[in-house]
């Protein structure tokens, strides 16, 4: 690591500072025990955590429950009233165990139906191996909406805000986005500092500064790793000249203590 350095510029290429609308929210919902007891590590919460930061949408909560039909309903029920989307994934495949669609039915109070639409897919991709088991895949809440996904062959299901996604990496990763252009958003800006200064130093600072400029989300993330230990400061915000302005308040405050980024 090398020796003190100014806090960079923005750069030119940086949008002007406009009000924006608020953030669309959402919750993430991962349903699977093989999730919970380790068969497989979970991999579908970093990608769309990195993904819904990337597309501007607020993740305020990300959770992993079993497949279990009450739980299920209790969780979406919970989310759907409390933010703007609800992403689910796991569950929507032809055996005992997956019993998303059946979850998401009782949580918004209604029953499961066959879409014909959706058995027509089915057949058309399944040919004379498609059978009763298989076409529980066709069973959505009633209400659903369906969304054109010309990437894969099943088309998304929505139910409300619930958009209800499958479990296999690749398929979510697919699925979502196709039709991530729908979710809106407003992605975030981010400015970092680096000090050398531990966190009970720069405590006072950050909490004035977060007072001052509570649009921008200022966090602080000490680093054992490397040495002299450090504390990054992240700040994320949609006014870039709020950004700018508390960042050039703190990098004041830190004068003497910053030192490279590593990033």
């Amino acid at each position: 690591m090398t020796g003190p350095t100014r806090a960079a510029p923005l750069t030119a290429s940086s949008p002007t500072s406009t009000p924006t609308a608020p953030a669309p929210t959402a919750a993430l919902i991962i349903i699977g025990d093989e999730i919970l007891t380790g068969k497989f590590a979970d991999q579908n919460s970093p990608w769309l955590i990195d993904r819904c930061r990337t597309l501007g949408i607020e993740l305020r909560r990300v959770v992993v429950i079993p497949d279990d039909i009450d739980l299920i309903a209790a969780e979406v029920s919970a989310c759907s009233a409390a933010w703007d989307w609800v992403f689910t994934t796991g569950g929507v495949g032809p055996t005992h165990d997956d019993v998303t669609m059946a979850g998401v039915a009782q949580a918004l109070g209604v029953p499961l139906e066959r879409r014909a639409e959706l058995v027509s897919v089915l057949k058309k991709k399944m040919g004379d191996k498609l059978n009763n088991d298989a076409l529980r895949m066709a069973e959505v809440p009633v209400g659903s909406v369906l969304w054109p996904n010309d990437d894969v062959f099943f088309p998304q299901v929505v139910a409300r805000n619930v958009v209800i996604f499958p479990g296999v990496p690749k398929l979510l990763h697919l699925k979502f986005n196709a039709v991530a252009h729908r979710f809106g958003g407003v992605p975030a800006h981010s400015l970092r500092l680096v000090t050398t200064r531990p966190e009970s130093q720069i405590a006072a600072g950050l909490r004035t500064a977060q007072q001052r400029w509570p649009n921008v989300h200022i966090g602080s993330y000490p680093r054992f790793d490397v040495r002299p230990w450090t504390v990054i400061v992240i700040l994320d915000g949609r006014d870039i000249d709020c950004l700018a302005a508390c960042r050039d308040c703190l990098a004041e405050q830190l004068a003497g203590s910053l030192v490279q980024d590593p990033a």
